[in-house]
């Protein structure tokens, strides 16, 4: 391993223990490029500069921690995510604008940024000024990187924004089609396997813990045709 490569891995796990700590994991310190993440009383996994989430059984063989390990999982794919972006994002340069800000998006009049800080990096997207020297309009979205590119996206005209679903609606679909082949007798194999599908095309959109939160009154509110 290079030098170069050493400081992003340390970097992305820096930032990694940053966003589990938010999440209320407890971290250890960095030793020999792993992360080692506790949860409760016990060690959960360990997470490598790769991004790579390795854990034991045992560690992980209640419902309870299962899901905190698949929170884990999708804290570390969304932070290598963007800080692999980070690494080679040039630099945001306008009028009037101070601080260390990375380009990780630019398309039409949008661009999307990120900001090292200590709490982690912070996004943001802006609109170009009509000379593009300098930037208006910030909508500022804290550690919220999924936000900000679907902001993005409406912002620079990629997406209409009455195409997008927010996460709430996603969750909802992906609860409905669930209801639906868990109730529903008379679904043949082929149909099932077809929804099988769908909810796994919504659900990679979906932070992992999201699949499993259930809204109680809605499913029993809820009538097959």
């Amino acid at each position: 391993m290079n030098d170069q490569n050493e400081t992003a891995q340390l970097r992305f796990l820096e930032e990694t223990a940053t966003r589990l700590r938010q999440n209320g994991f407890t971290v250890e310190p960095i030793e020999d490029h792993h992360l080692p993440v506790c949860w409760e009383k016990g060690r959960l996994c360990r997470i490598t500069g790769r991004g790579s989430v390795f854990y034991r059984r045992e560690d992980a063989d209640t419902p309870q921690a299962e899901d905190a390990l698949f929170r884990v999982e999708d804290i570390a794919a969304k932070t290598l995510e963007y800080m692999t972006a980070m690494e080679t994002a040039p630099r945001l340069k306008a009028t009037d604008l101070t601080g260390d800000y990375r380009i990780l998006a630019d398309f039409g009049d949008a661009v999307l940024a990120g900001h090292p800080t200590e709490r982690g990096v912070q996004f943001v997207t802006w609109e170009w000024d009509f000379d593009r020297e300098g930037v208006h309009h910030g909508h500022y979205f804290q550690d919220d990187y999924e936000a900000a590119k679907r902001d993005f996206t409406v912002r620079s005209g990629l997406v209409q924004k009455d195409a997008l679903f927010e996460q709430e609606q996603l969750a909802q679909i992906y609860h409905a089609l669930s209801f639906v082949r868990e109730q529903d007798e008379t679904l043949s194999f082929g149909r099932d396997q077809e929804l099988a599908e769908l909810m796994e095309q919504v659900g990679g959109l979906l932070p992992a813990d999201a699949l499993r939160q259930r809204d109680a009154p809605e499913q029993s509110g809820m009538t097959m045709k």
